[in-house]
């Protein structure tokens, strides 16, 4: 009798858009074109399989789920210490459980679909011998080597709606509005649902802030006959100031803030130095829930259907992406290394800038 083909799938870090458009991807292909398949999904991310905590997978389980939002199998963080060990809370290393877990299921593979960290995590994993493959996701698109992750599209639609809806309330009440993106130290999501939603300032951690600039823009508004102003503003977003401070010192000036996020400080920022009331909207969470847009849906079911290729054709060791509209297979190593911030030169910073766009700087 011929060998049965294991698999095992788990998600990890961050939930998003998409996640169960790809596990749906790669289960398909495989019940399609591999006989003695046996998928095992992994419960909570690297939880599941450190604690052999999983479920056997059949056909159906793969069925119905292209639209359905979060992941089907639940995902966790699991802290790592970066190029030597994946451990636990208290700084134990898990690897030793990890290993066993794969082993006892005699798996061929682990598919991972994951963040920026994720990838990383998964190179620990490579390293400590599992035959690995990864699928990129995340609403940061801060992924090296794919030009987009899925959730990222999605994220974007959300967070041009909310800024769409904050129009007519800032309008009404002549307001400054701010609108904190997620995204953490890329500015992909900030940049693209600013634009988007119309923003008249774009505040991105790639570009440093001078909070007198912004402040003027705002007052060349008013000037113009126009009361109100939205400013799409990542989490990620850092003052000049602060952007030539240590790690260390960065850090005290943040434990004695007194705002809760960036956003909170420059509206009391701006309203000090312009007159003028300002609000924030932060959408967090909110941002990556609910189901994928329809161009998620597809790219993540084409890199569910390239990672089932892969491991038709025993090729492991790589992170599924997508370069100028084409899937790629890339070293995990490469896709470790680094993290995708957004270029200061970007085509689209330009094409915000020329229509009127500031971006604080």
């Amino acid at each position: 009798m011929k060998r049965k083909t294991r698999v095992g799938l788990l998600t990890s870090g961050g939930d998003c858009q998409g996640l169960n458009a790809a596990i749906r991807g790669v289960g398909k292909t495989l019940f399609q074109y591999v006989d003695n398949i046996e998928i095992f999904g992994m419960y909570d991310g690297y939880r599941g399989l450190i604690e052999n905590d999983h479920q056997f997978m059949r056909p159906q389980d793969f069925s119905g789920i292209i639209s359905t939002g979060g992941t089907i199998l639940g995902t966790s963080r699991q802290p790592f210490i970066p190029g030597k060990a994946i451990v636990d809370k208290d700084g134990n290393d898990v690897m030793p459980s990890m290993l066993d877990t794969y082993n006892r299921l005699n798996l061929d593979c682990l598919v991972v679909l994951g963040g920026n960290g994720t990838q990383k995590s998964a190179k620990l994993l490579q390293d400590a011998g599992m035959n690995i493959i990864t699928l990129p996701k995340t609403i940061d698109n801060d992924i090296y080597g794919t030009d987009e992750t899925f959730g990222f599209q999605s994220a974007a639609d959300i967070a041009t709606n909310v800024i769409d809806y904050i129009h007519t309330t800032a309008l009404a009440h002549s307001r400054i509005f701010m609108v904190e993106v997620m995204g953490r130290d890329a500015g992909w999501l900030t940049l693209y649902s600013g634009i988007a939603g119309g923003a008249d300032v774009i505040l991105i951690p790639e570009i440093p802030y001078d909070i007198q600039s912004i402040a003027q823009t705002i007052e060349r508004r008013k000037r113009g006959g126009r009361t109100f102003s939205i400013i799409a503003v990542a989490e990620g977003a850092i003052s000049k100031e602060d952007k030539v401070l240590s790690e260390e010192e960065r850090r005290r000036v943040k434990d004695a803030n007194p705002y809760s996020t960036i956003s909170y400080q420059i509206a009391a920022q701006l309203k000090e130095l312009t007159g003028q009331e300002a609000r924030v909207t932060v959408p967090g969470h909110y941002q990556r829930g609910g189901q994928a847009c329809p161009y998620d849906r597809v790219l993540a079911t084409r890199f569910g259907v390239a990672a089932a290729r892969l491991i038709m054709e025993q090729k492991y060791g790589y992170m599924v992406g997508i370069q100028e509209g084409n899937i790629v297979h890339v070293p995990l190593e490469e896709a470790a290394s680094q993290t995708k911030f957004l270029p200061t030169d970007h085509p689209l910073i330009q094409t915000a800038r020329d229509t009127g766009t500031g971006f604080g700087d």
